[in-house]
């Protein structure tokens, strides 16, 4: 397979990618919609979830087929490309306002799951079956408390498409993504080896920010509309979704076993999430903050490369 084709099954996976997300994450607020489910609940859950749909099909489909690096470079890198690229150009073109249980439970849950990630790393570089179960199993705990504290609202749009044909384009959606994961990672891997990258730097760049583009485009777009609690409930819940359920899934079909650098890069990702954090507990992201998180990005993105 030659540099053009690989390239060219990259940008079609993406295609899909992008196109199945979209229409996953519309069907499904249409659904949220009509079950009366609040913003900020639409954005840690569904939204996020929706949005993190290419980072699972690639991490998962990657494992299975032993590309443990892009599996665990994917996630970690659209982590660091959501919490600084994505909710910097939202805060930029918007000054966000954080919910209250956003900034208490779910940003600090975030930093936890990326911690724990660094604690599985940092023995052999390995994330095993039941290291994965735990992930999983932390998961299932977080979702329980997010619903729980969901507020059921008056709808003051109601939908108007029948709940048949929100399931039936969701599903579309959902297996667009499917093929486009499978598509992206052939396309990667065989750009990897016929330049001899290595497969972490794949994933941490070309395919992290691919798979995330659905979470840029959703949030910017939450934020130009003043959509807040889905803006930065998107950038959270995607993050907490992509290393506790993406990771625990993929680990638990396929153990992940990572080179070192892979510990450099949770390490960074736990450090801006809890400045970050920090930050925004104290000020609200606006235009300053938004552009010092992109800053970030750009910076690591360089060592990234140059390493």
């Amino acid at each position: 397979m030659n540099v053009l084709i690989a390239a060219a099954l990259i940008v079609i996976g993406f295609v899909f990618l992008v196109k199945g997300a979209d229409l996953f994450v519309d069907n499904a607020s249409g659904i949220a919609k009509k079950l009366g489910v609040s913003p900020v609940v639409i954005g840690l859950t569904i939204v996020a979830f929706g949005t993190s749909m290419p980072e699972l099909a690639v991490s998962v489909t990657a494992a299975l087929q032993g590309s443990n690096e892009i599996a665990v470079g994917n996630v970690v890198g659209s982590n660091i490309f959501n919490l600084l690229v994505v909710a910097g150009a939202s805060a930029c073109l918007y000054p966000l306002i954080c919910d209250r249980v956003l900034l208490k439970r779910d940003w600090p849950l975030s930093a936890v799951a990326a911690i724990l990630l660094g604690i599985f790393l940092l023995g052999d570089q390995t994330i095993s079956r039941l290291e994965a179960l735990v992930l999983l199993v932390i998961f299932a705990v977080v979702l329980f408390l997010q619903l729980k504290g969901a507020k059921q609202e008056e709808n003051i749009h109601p939908e108007e498409r029948s709940m048949g044909r929100l399931v039936l384009f969701l599903l579309i959606g959902i297996a667009a993504i499917v093929i486009g994961g499978q598509v992206t990672v052939e396309g990667a891997t065989s750009l990897a080896r016929i330049l001899g990258l290595s497969e972490t730097l794949i994933g941490l760049t070309i395919v992290a920010v691919g798979t995330s583009l659905p979470e840029l485009v959703t949030s910017v777009v939450a934020a130009r509309k003043g959509e807040n609690d889905i803006a930065m409930g998107n950038v959270i819940g995607s993050n907490l979704f992509n290393i506790l359920c993406i990771l625990g899934v993929s680990a638990l079909l396929h153990p992940i076993h990572v080179e070192v650098t892979a510990l450099y890069d949770t390490a960074f990702l736990v450090v801006v999430t809890v400045v970050y954090w920090l930050i925004c507990r104290r000020r609200s992201p606006d235009r300053l903050i938004g552009t010092a998180m992109i800053l970030t990005d750009i910076g690591y993105m360089a060592y990234i490369i140059l390493r």
